[in-house]
């Protein structure tokens, strides 16, 4: 596994700043999607009827019903036109209003009907560490993403108390977190970490929790289930576990590390 670099913030406090979003208001940005290619269709279909009159239509000038089935046609041509790639006016009109590729609505609303892929679960082990309870409002915004964490724990093998406790410590269950180390999103992945792990909208909650679950599985695995170990990876990059062939003796990592096993010890009490 490559080396990540270090990721290490303001000891006393973990976030320092809430990223500004482009686009923060309350709309379904599915409606928002389908009226954007809705828009192109008919802009498309208005094209195609000013070229065909060039020509006497796409049945001809004397042709019985010409007139409605050019219609017909040129509707038909430009709503498969639309919900293919289209003309790129669609995306152009949702970028401008949430700063986002409408390419991202398609991949959430497509759903997969084969069953989801399961890794063996990773066991690992976990030293006692005293409970820590988080406020119930960050218990409440993480539960928005229980059936996103349940199909990460899944696919990656690793156990979905402990990515709810990474994502407690990380961002407090705030999908637009954004650290003075550049972390972004619920598992507060870096650029580099992303960029390795193939995450390409690191605000998009399923691929952020995807992203950092996978990324938490290959550090239990490389440190053979030692919880400790794979947490301060997490937190400060491999490179300076191995360097010290322990928890790096920095405050934050050594904090988070306690952190996000008294949040465990929680979650399991349940």
């Amino acid at each position: 596994m490559s080396d990540i670099g270090l990721k290490i913030t303001n000891p006393n406090k973990h976030i320092s700043q809430v990223q500004q979003q482009p686009y923060q208001k309350n709309i379904d940005k599915k409606k928002l999607a389908d009226a954007s290619k809705q828009f192109e269709s008919l802009l498309t279909s208005m094209m195609l009827k000013s070229m065909s009159q060039t020509t006497g239509g796409l049945f001809g000038e004397e042709s019985f019903g010409g007139d409605f089935f050019d219609s017909i046609f040129q509707y038909e041509i430009a709503n498969h036109i639309a919900k293919g790639k289209g003309l790129g006016v669609a995306d152009m009109i949702y970028k401008k209003i949430t700063g986002e590729s409408i390419s991202d609505v398609n991949a959430d609303k497509e759903t997969n009907p084969l069953p989801v892929k399961t890794a063996p679960k990773i066991e690992y082990k976990k030293p006692e560490m005293p409970v820590l309870k988080p406020t119930e409002q960050a218990l409440d915004r993480i539960s928005r993403y229980e059936s996103i964490i349940e199909e990460a724990a899944q696919t990656h093998g690793v156990d979905k108390n402990l990515i709810k406790a990474v994502i407690l410590a990380e961002s407090a269950g705030k999908e637009n977190a954004l650290s003075s180390a550049n972390a972004k999103g619920l598992m507060q992945l870096i650029d580099a970490t992303a960029d390795y792990l193939g995450v390409k909208n690191v605000w998009n909650p399923k691929e952020n929790i995807f992203g950092g679950t996978k990324y938490l599985a290959e550090l239990l695995r490389k440190y053979d289930g030692d919880l400790k170990l794979a947490l301060a990876g997490y937190n400060a990059g491999p490179g300076n576990v191995d360097k010290y062939n322990d928890i790096p003796p920095f405050t934050e990592t050594q904090t988070y590390v306690k952190r996000v096993m008294g949040y465990l010890n929680h979650l399991e009490a349940m």
